[in-house]
């Protein structure tokens, strides 16, 4: 069977202010502010609508000190998508800020690794440093779905759908997954927070949440595997990415870009 072609979108919900620091393993010389953007992605094609990662609410947004821009969820609207509609969301990771919501999806199925639903419940769970980037809601929820035979198990790379797959990543979480999305430029690697900026990658600095460095800088190399050039990759919460491409419409300028365009220039500079 053919691969789909897919539209394929980012949806920009939240920010944060930061500094370089923030951002490496060992800091920055050249210290500086860095601020970090928060995203959900869509992907849309072969008759079917996935969304990717599902972000977190105003709540939680206070608690952690976010800078809350709009519901994601309800941000679907302006593509005429109601989230009853939705049967299929990615969950690249089980993060706070990419599993929240996920009860706003109530007929969808759940694409996860299976590593991430063991790491999130399991003995690592004991220390701050790593239970701190999780909220227990989330995964107790995730849990429940499970149950309820709504979540789809993956051990390694997998195809979702023709033209869209998954692509087993580690380090930053010890189950994170990055997603590869057929488009009419070709395919483009959504990197979740395999690499969460451009500079990240291109340093190969990796990011200061972190569970195995090694497999994070293993990332890296399957991220420029699975594309075809840098301009293919769209790191996690990169500020740059609402930069580089266009929005889908003029009313949604400053709130969503697609992704299946090429970006002005090189966006990985």
């Amino acid at each position: 069977m053919a691969d789909s072609i897919y539209e394929l979108f980012a949806i920009r919900y939240a920010t944060r202010d930061a500094q370089r620091s923030d951002h490496f393993i060992g800091g920055d010389p050249h210290d500086g502010p860095m601020p970090m953007d928060y995203f959900m992605w869509l992907a849309r094609g072969g008759g079917r609508t996935f969304v990717i990662d599902t972000g977190f609410n105003a709540e939680i947004a206070e608690q952690r000190r976010r800078t809350f821009l709009r519901c994601p969820v309800e941000a679907l609207g302006a593509f005429d998508i109601e989230p009853t509609e939705i049967e299929d969301v990615i969950l690249t990771h089980l993060h706070y800020d990419h599993a929240g919501n996920f009860d706003r999806f109530p007929n969808a199925r759940f694409h996860l690794q299976e590593r991430e639903l063991a790491y999130a419940t399991g003995r690592y769970m004991q220390y701050p440093r790593l239970s701190h980037s999780f909220e227990g809601e989330d995964v107790c929820g995730i849990v429940r779905l499970n149950y309820a035979r709504r979540v789809l198990f993956y051990d390694g790379d997998a195809e979702i759908a023709p033209g869209l797959t998954v692509h087993a990543a580690g380090g930053h979480s010890d189950g994170l997954q990055f997603v590869r999305v057929n488009t009419r430029r070709g395919p483009v690697v959504l990197a979740s927070d395999v690499s969460h900026f451009y500079e990240n990658l291109t340093s190969e600095r990796p990011f200061t949440t972190a569970f195995h460095v090694g497999d994070m800088l293993v990332g890296f190399d399957k991220l420029r595997a699975a594309a075809p050039d840098a301009d293919h990759i769209v790191p996690g919460h990169d500020p740059l990415v609402m930069m580089h491409y266009p929005a889908p419409t003029p009313d949604l300028d400053g709130i969503a870009v697609r992704l299946d365009v090429a970006p002005s220039g090189p966006a990985h500079s």
